[in-house]
């Protein structure tokens, strides 16, 4: 969009009839860059989905190309480089990044004309995976998703880098590092009281993303305790709910996805094999008394499954292709000592 502005300068003097009047006019024009919108989704991918990306700009049909690009961590900032096939810009507003398989950042912004004219970049988006990343790995202490107010914490970064920061995204978009919230002491950050509810991850000087976690602050009296990180399939999980005093709780329930599946007197679920079918939302309700005079909730968290890692069979028509390349070569070979050793006589097998 162009903004034109005019200034005028009036002499001071009042002149004499017949002379000519003095004073200046100045035009000034000044360009100002839209800024895009960028959303993604969906936030908490599985491990391999695709992720689709959405770039919105004014006036969407004045021509504007999309490009797209991925976020980079460096110590201070955010460097961005292209994605594959976005070197050109795109003539749709989304963009869909396959198989997506750990956190990242992203970022649009749109161009048109020739030369080409380019809107600013939009603010940084996010996706995250709570799967642990061989270059990037944050670890929570204690290892559970939820916590009460005043309670400390701690989180680790760990990985191919000696130089690490560790980021919270909370609700707005509200990006913000450790020594803004937190005291960071090498690579672990602390947090000593009045936590905040958000998504923590760290970021290192080679670039990369850890695994994230989503951790709520209660402020109330029950906590669900419950896998920082996915399970994979076949494994075993233990949700337990935790009153603040530490007393016991009588009569709990646990739900997913707001719908109850266990009563347990303990205040655990335990689940044997989990499939994919139990990832959801879980929450427990439990009592603080026998005769249940008051309920009490805890926040909801959301338990993760990943497929089991397991080493694909070798196909047998590439077997059965390596067995019979190896016996023809060994068959050539044997035909060729044979000439030689017989000066061009037939040699039998």
């Amino acid at each position: 969009m162009f903004w034109f502005s005019v200034k005028t300068e009036r002499p001071k003097a009042r002149l004499s009839k017949g002379s000519p009047v003095g004073g200046s006019v100045s035009l000034t024009c000044s360009v100002n860059k839209p800024k895009p919108v960028l959303t993604v989704s969906p936030l908490w991918p599985s491990p391999g989905d695709s992720v689709t990306l959405t770039c919105r700009v004014e006036h969407p049909s004045a021509g504007w190309r999309f490009f797209w690009y991925q976020v980079v961590p460096k110590l201070e900032s955010y460097s961005y480089e292209l994605l594959p096939g976005s070197s050109t810009g795109t003539e749709e507003d989304s963009f869909i990044v396959h198989g997506q398989t750990h956190t990242a950042g992203y970022v649009c912004r749109a161009g048109r004309g020739d030369p080409v004219f380019y809107s600013s970049y939009s603010e940084p988006q996010f996706i995250w995976s709570g799967d642990f990343h061989p270059a990037a790995s944050l670890t929570v202490s204690p290892p559970r998703m939820q916590f009460f107010s005043k309670d400390s914490l701690s989180l680790s970064c760990e990985g191919n880098s000696t130089e690490w920061r560790v980021r919270r995204f909370i609700k707005y978009n509200h990006l913000a590092y450790c020594s803004s919230w937190g005291t960071m002491t090498g690579s672990t950050c602390s947090i000593n009281s009045n936590g905040i509810s958000g998504v923590y991850w760290c970021e290192s000087e080679t670039g990369q993303f850890s695994n994230a976690a989503n951790i709520t602050v209660q402020s109330g009296d029950v906590i669900l305790v419950s896998s920082v990180h996915p399970v994979t399939e076949g494994h075993s999980v233990t949700l337990s709910c935790r009153l603040r005093t530490e007393k016991v709780l009588y009569n709990v329930d646990f739900y997913k996805n707001e719908k109850l599946i266990s009563n347990d007197a303990s205040g655990e679920l335990f689940i044997s094999e989990v499939t994919k079918s139990d990832e959801g939302f879980y929450k427990c309700e439990g009592r603080d008394s026998p005769q249940g005079f008051r309920s009490l909730t805890s926040p909801e968290s959301w338990l993760s499954v990943k497929s089991a890692t397991t080493s694909s069979p070798v196909p047998v028509l590439l077997v059965v292709g390596l067995v019979c390349g190896v016996s023809l070569i060994i068959l050539l070979l044997l035909v060729l000592y044979c000439y030689r050793k017989s000066k061009g006589e037939i040699c039998s097998f």
